[in-house]
């Protein structure tokens, strides 16, 4: 089952609770990555429009992992991929405004996704938390 685990350090008195199936958002990390590569994904190209028209940095939200630890360099990508939970917050509220934007561009983009504003929003008041706490946050998937 693909999901996305996000950890706090230290950790939240509460666990991370999404109000729904997170594989959407691992999608939508994995093709706004992509976008480095040439995809034409339309989640790819929401990525783009977000990037390039509401000059969204998206880097934070880029900043994830593959849980599945098999040898040292794995290890070594899940430790680094720890960040600050303030600039994560920070770029989910651009997106959630953009997407609550009633843009057509980005309605059209996210018509196959309609769990992704949710999740994003669920996202988002995790990564809150984690910054008012002070804590250290880390997204990673399984497949």
């Amino acid at each position: 089952m693909t999901e996305l685990i996000v950890e706090t350090e230290p950790a939240a008195p509460e666990p991370a609770r999404f109000g729904g199936a997170t594989d959407v958002l691992v999608y939508f990390l994995s093709f706004a990555f992509a976008t480095r590569y040439g995809s034409q994904h339309d989640l790819s190209k929401l990525a783009l429009l977000l990037r390039s028209q509401r000059k969204i940095k998206l880097e934070p939200l880029l900043t994830f992992a593959d849980r599945n630890v098999e040898d040292a360099a794995d290890a070594r990508e899940l430790e680094r991929v720890w960040q600050e939970a303030a600039p994560l917050a920070e770029t989910l509220d651009a997106v959630v405004e953009a997407l609550e934007a009633g843009d057509e561009r980005i309605d059209e983009l996210t018509r196959e996704t309609p769990d992704l504003l949710p999740r994003l929003r669920d996202l988002a008041a995790i990564a809150h938390e984690a910054s008012e706490r002070g804590a250290r946050i880390r997204l990673t998937f399984t497949l």
